[in-house]
């Protein structure tokens, strides 16, 4: 599968500390493998997205934005289904404009771990108005669009302070977990989504054959087996204390189906998925 670094691969012109793009597609895309080199505000304004890192997944709609962190991450983009189009208004900056922000503004960092690598926010008036004014300075030369772009970014991550408090800048600010944590919270963090060996090992920033051997070594199974009783695991606590359907699940946990379900099921626990919430 094809890495897409950015903004690289979106902006051409000189690179920038600030840079800004409107991104539109008419077509969907699924778990793309992206490297952010700069930290990247997506003010997504149609369609659908969702964002997979080293810690939770994280899903929005056209009422929210997200920030996220540079590194590797797992990009969903699904079209409006009213009129079957994706627009994002995508405004990156480097760690050093970062820095230069929290000087000048005299933030205080909490030096708490990277434990998270992206935030979702709700639009409001304030926000959605700043959106449309980053969408009127795309009209401008490239130029004259840098030399405003600093003001905006003060504007943005002034207001986001003003507003969530100084800590909310903290994950941006922390430094990078060592590769173990890092690894971890891949592993944890996405135990329960649908990822190929493939899209672990790029989150994790390891190439397959590394990612097997540090999983075995950390876990002493094969990665497979383990995500199998992970997700077999919460089918039965589904099963057990949500009253869900067999049904209703096994698609979610990765499974082609109910009788693929069923087979795996039987196999870990002696009994069928019915049987087993029948018992409980």
């Amino acid at each position: 599968m094809h890495i897409y670094t950015l903004p690289d691969y979106l902006i051409t012109e000189k690179k920038w500390s600030i840079q800004l793009f409107n991104y539109e597609s008419t077509t969907s895309h699924f778990n793309s493998k992206i490297n952010l080199t700069q930290n990247t505000f997506s003010f997504l304004q149609e369609g659908f997205k969702k964002v997979a890192t080293s810690d939770q997944p994280i899903s929005i709609t056209n009422d929210a934005f997200l920030i996220m962190k540079s590194g590797h991450c797992l990009m969903t983009e699904n079209l409006s289904e009213s009129n079957q189009f994706y627009k994002s208004i995508l405004l990156f900056f480097s760690d050093e404009a970062l820095f230069q922000f929290v000087e000048k503004h005299q933030i205080n960092n909490t030096n708490v771990a990277a434990t998270i690598s992206a935030k979702s926010c709700k639009y409001d008036d304030f926000i959605r108005l700043f959106v449309k004014s980053l969408e009127d300075l795309l009209q401008l030369p490239y130029n004259a669009q840098q030399k405003l772009l600093q003001v905006k970014l003060e504007e943005i991550l002034l207001y986001l302070v003003a507003t969530q408090g100084a800590d909310f800048l903290s994950f941006l600010l922390a430094a990078k977990d060592n590769q173990t944590s890092h690894f971890m919270n891949v592993v944890q963090s996405n135990k329960l989504q649908k990822l190929t060996l493939k899209e672990l090992a790029f989150l994790a920033h390891m190439s397959v054959s590394t990612f097997k051997r540090t999983f075995e070594k950390h876990f002493q199974q094969p990665p497979i087996k383990w995500f199998l009783n992970q997700r077999l695991e919460h089918a039965a606590f589904l099963l057990k204390n949500e009253n869900k359907r067999p049904s209703d699940i096994f698609e979610a946990l990765g499974y082609e189906n109910l009788s693929n379900f069923v087979h795996a099921f039987k196999t870990k626990f002696g009994m069928t998925p019915k049987q087993y919430q029948l018992l409980n």
